[in-house]
Formats: structure tokens, sequence, C-alpha cells
């Protein structure tokens, strides 16, 4: 019989001095928050019951990828799976980093990765380069664009700059079968900044992406006049570029999609996106439907405001929560499920817990209810970094 004393695998939530035990979870929601908590933190993760009831269970190919993808970009993880793919230990090795190349898997696309890599990158042994090809865009995952303008800028708020700092998209490639490719490049960083970003500002540009692949380059012409159509109404000082992918990188599917960003006085980068579906599957999308219905998704992003947008709610927060042991602030919009959960994986990871304030619109702050997220940094040092 084990003795009382021996850290036993505990249900959550946890006390801090249960640390070295390992978590265990039942569920493949939210996979990847737990692999990127668990990495950051040192600590052991078991998921067991993974789709155990569906007809075909187990890990997903995407799942499989995206572990095969930490695996690379650690050294001396420790990863065991069972037969059917329904339980999965995870022992965290070292962040390395170093150059490196990804297929991912077409089931989804780069930024399902990406939104992951963005987390673990400032905390690498090496500097992280790292070539990732598969669907750049597609209607489930962030794109690439929207990572490029929104997720870079916010992570130069906390200090994570330089030149190497690069997200490039070399080609282009839409579902199903994509073709395409980018390149990821993130310096590495000994300690974040705290941040005060709690005044968004007021909109003062728009620009925009409409990218066409295997189709009419007139096609992003009439995206392009449509999406005007409804933003002038608003703002004068608009610009969508157009991106015709010819050949080779063009990657291997047809298909074409919008992705706008509303940037403000303050450098708050609000963003929206939609792609046309993917070729044979669901009905045809008109792209001047696409452009107005991603225009009016700008909109509603806008109206929801705060200082970061939906899609990288999670990544500011736990950018707050690893800086310096002092105050960080954000103004955010409200809170998607997404972020609630990775709220709670927080305070089972760190033992971090949010100081929540919810603002209602007034005279100077128009749009939806508002929350205001305060938190002290654990001090989290990159303990991997060589000191020069």
């Amino acid at each position: 019989m084990a003795s009382p004393s021996l850290p036993l695998p505990l249900p959550l939530p946890l006390p801090p001095s249960a640390s070295s035990s390992s978590l265990v979870y039942a569920g493949s929601n939210f996979l990847r928050q737990r692999l990127v908590l668990a990495t950051l933190s040192g600590r052991a993760l078991k998921v067991r019951k993974v789709r155990a009831k569906e007809e075909s269970p187990g890990l997903r190919d995407f799942e499989a990828n995206f572990i095969r993808l930490i695996d690379k970009i650690t050294n001396g993880s420790r990863i065991e799976i069972n037969q059917t793919g329904t339980s999965l230990y995870y022992q965290p090795g070292l962040l390395y980093g170093g150059s490196l190349e990804h297929d991912c898997s077409l089931s989804r696309s780069i930024g399902y990765y990406l939104e992951s890599l963005l987390c673990l990158a400032p905390f690498m042994k090496h500097p992280l380069r790292i070539v990732l090809r598969g669907i750049t865009n597609d209607q489930v995952d962030p794109s690439v664009d929207v990572l490029k303008t929104t997720a870079i800028p916010l992570l130069k708020r906390f200090g994570i700059d330089g030149e190497e700092l690069e997200l490039k998209i070399i080609r282009r490639g839409m579902p199903p079968k994509g073709g395409g490719e980018v390149v990821f490049s993130c310096p590495i960083k000994k300690a974040l900044k705290p941040i005060q970003f709690i005044d968004p500002g007021k909109i003062k540009r728009i620009r925009g992406m409409a990218y066409s692949v295997r189709v009419s380059p007139q096609i992003a012409n009439r995206i392009v006049d449509s999406a005007r159509s409804i933003l002038n109404k608003f703002l004068p000082d608009i610009y969508i570029y157009t991106d015709h992918m010819k050949g080779t990188s063009s990657g291997k599917s047809p298909g074409f999609g919008l992705s706008l960003v509303a940037e403000t006085t303050n450098g708050t980068f609000l963003s929206a996106e939609l792609a046309s579906n993917p070729q044979g599957q669901g009905t045809a999308v008109l792209p001047e439907d696409l452009g107005s219905n991603c225009a009016k998704l700008l909109l509603e992003e806008i109206y929801r405001g705060g200082c970061v947008d939906s899609t990288n709610q999670s990544l500011v927060l736990l950018l707050m929560t690893l800086g310096q042991q002092d105050v960080s602030k954000v103004l955010l919009g409200p809170l998607s499920p997404y972020t609630i959960e990775f709220l709670r994986h927080l305070r089972s990871y760190f033992q971090v817990m949010f100081k929540i304030e919810t603002k209602s619109p007034g005279e100077e702050c128009k749009g939806g209810e508002k929350v205001l997220m305060t938190c002290v940094g654990i001090g989290f040092s990159n303990l991997s970094k060589t000191v020069k």
C-alpha cells in the first residue's frame, strides 16, 4: 500500500504543493491547451477516454500530428499512447527549438499548429525557425494572414521583438489538398514585460487581404468591391490588397477568401476572416456575399471590442501569466468559451487566478460589454536559454 506522503495523481483543482504530480483529464477537448501548458510548466499530463464511445475511437490524425510537432520542438519528452489511441501520457522535456520542418495534417489548417507555437516559441533554448506545410486558409482555424497581422504585434508588446520575429507565407494552400507553406521564426526571451493594455483607442484604418488561388484573378477584385461597399460607410481609410498566386505557389486546390484587420489609434488589432467552401463540399459561395459577410463579421468584432480580438485572447492571458512578478492588465471583449476553459487550465497548471471585472459600455467606451482582466505574473524565466 502506498504511503500517504507519496504524490498521487490527484483530480483538479490541485494545491501548489502537488506540482510534481501529473494532471489527469478525460476526453479530447482542449488537448492543445493542455499539452502547451504542460510543456511550459514541466508537469506530466494524462488524458483518458479520448473519444472512447465513438465509432472511430482515439486521437484524430491532426491531434497525433500535433503531438509529433511538440516532440520535434522539445528534447527528452516522453509520450505514451495506447493501441486504440484513447489514452495519452505526456512527460514534457525541455523546449529546444532550432531550425525545423513539419508537414501539418490536412484535416486542419496551419493556424491550428501556429497558435500553439506562438505560445511556446519565446521560451526555447535556441531561436525557433520552422517551415510548416499544409493548408494556410480554411473555415475552421485562424488563417496565417490573421495571425500575422494580430498575434505578431501582440508578441511585440511583451518585448518579444527583433528582426527574427517573422511569419512569412511562401505558398498558399486551400482545403482539401493543401500545398501551402509558411515560415515562422521567433527570437528567445529570458523574461516578459508586464503590460497595461486597457485603452483600445479608436479605429483609424482597416487593412485586408483578398486572396484567390487556382480561380479567376477577377474574383479577388469582386470580393474587395463588396467589402468596401459596406466599410466605406464608416471609415475612409480602407485598403484591401489582392493576392493572386500563380503556378506552384498557389497550392493544390482552388479557393478564395478575405481577411480584414481594423487597427486603432493605440495599436489594437481586431480581425475577421472568411474562406470559400472547399472544392466539392457544400454550395458554391459568391465572392460578393463572402466580401460583405466578412465586412459584417469585422463590424461585429469591433462591437465586441477590447484590446485583443477573440482569436488571441488565450495568447495574451498566457503571456500575462508568464510575465515578471508584476501586475498586468488587459481589457477584453466578451470571453469566448475556449478562453474560459483556458483560464481554468491556467489555475491548474500555474495556480494563477485572474481578477475579472465587467465594464458596461458607457459614453467613452461604446459597443458590447467589456471585461478587465488583471493578474500578477509568476515570474516565469526561460531556464533553457543559454546565458551568453
